[in-house]
């Protein structure tokens, strides 16, 4: 008859002692060598206080991450020691400023994701009501950055971001791409005890596939925000709301599914938007906005200087100019930064041949 004893714990504590008195020494040792980092950053700080630089340098912070990226052999993945150095620079950025980002609210949106991630949480997150809000928080100087969401992999462009990119004096300084992960968040134990499901339209579509598989009598209510569903589904026994993690933590839900989207592949692009010229980081991306005249050809004949230099596009979009009937501005994306020799070609040829023509910036990609 086979041994059915539970197996010989014996020196098991021993061996976790082991493992845990070299994670102290480790610990203490990492701790030494922020301090030395946030030395520096201090320093660093100081040398550029009364010259007018930047405290936050975008191209900086992704030849740090892609550094870092290239040398780390895990067992931590990439995307967990990006999040942490996130933090870290964070922190010793605000030795020097604690940087303020404006982003459509409430608290716990994607929105609101979207500048933990990129920003960490070290700042001062301002919620704004709308998109129009933000624009004018950043203008106004209320926010040093403004996050905008851009487009979304399946819901399209965001054209009242597009158009008042037309109009403002800020800049494109970098990106964030978020993946949009949806979860269920509820006090319930059991998807049993869920009668009513709050969200976005947005995100209720996003999730129809799952909800008819898995709550096909749940009520589905549609609300302002991810953020104001998890505020109900706090508040309201029997309810659930679909958001994210950040509003799980915010509003003291359990995610009781967690990634409910029908689409897993499902992101949305943010522009982070500020006063800086931001210099060549080695991976980025230019945006113009422009015009073409109204006769057969027009377009062809702007896109032609792009294809002779071999500058990429990653996206266009157009959208109505507001100007006149049937007159449209064409939002352009390109592979590059405007001081490449092939893109700053391009775009003086551009400038002499369209009748408008905007840099909206140059700007790191998101390569994390």
């Amino acid at each position: 008859m086979a041994d059915s004893s539970p197996p010989d714990d014996e020196g098991l504590d021993d061996r976790l002692r082991v493992h845990r008195d070299a994670i102290d020494v480790l610990d203490r040792d990492i701790l030494t060598k922020l301090s030395e980092r946030a030395v520096h950053a201090k320093a660093i700080g100081e040398l550029k206080a009364g010259t007018g630089a930047p405290a936050y340098r975008p191209d900086r912070e992704v030849q740090v991450l892609t550094r870092l990226r290239e040398l780390n052999d895990g067992p931590l993945s990439d995307e967990a020691v990006i999040a942490v150095f996130r933090q870290v620079m964070a922190g010793c950025l605000a030795l020097e400023q604690k940087l303020r980002i404006a982003y459509l609210g409430p608290a716990g949106t994607f929105s609101h994701a979207a500048v933990w991630r990129r920003f960490g949480t070290l700042v001062d997150a301002i919620a704004c009501a709308t998109i129009d809000e933000i624009f004018r928080a950043g203008e106004a100087g209320r926010a040093d950055f403004a996050v905008v969401p851009v487009e979304n992999s399946t819901e399209g462009t965001v054209g009242r971001t597009l158009d008042l990119m037309y109009a403002t004096d800020l800049s494109i300084c970098g990106e964030i791409k978020l993946r949009v992960q949806q979860n269920l968040l509820t006090h319930e134990p059991s998807l049993e005890g869920v009668a009513k499901v709050y969200s976005h339209a947005q995100s209720l579509a996003q999730c129809a596939q799952w909800l008819a598989r898995n709550l096909p009598r749940a009520e589905r209510v549609p609300v302002s925000s991810n953020a104001e569903a998890a505020r109900l589904a706090a508040a309201q026994p029997g309810t659930a709301a679909i958001a994210g993690e950040i509003a799980a933590s915010i509003y003291g839900l359990a995610i009781l599914v967690p990634h409910i989207e029908d689409e897993p592949n499902n992101t949305t692009r943010f522009w982070v938007l500020g006063r800086q010229s931001v210099p060549r980081s080695g991976c980025d991306e230019t945006s113009i906005v422009m015009s073409a005249a109204n006769r057969p050809g027009a377009m062809h004949a702007l896109l032609e200087p792009l294809a002779r230099h071999g500058v990429s596009m990653s996206r266009i979009e157009s959208r109505p100019a507001r100007t006149g009937l049937w007159e449209y501005l064409f939002y352009v994306d390109l592979v590059g930064h405007r001081d490449d020799a092939p893109v700053k070609a391009a775009l003086d040829e551009l400038a002499a041949k369209a009748p408008f023509l905007k840099l909206l910036g140059s700007y790191p990609a998101d390569v994390t």
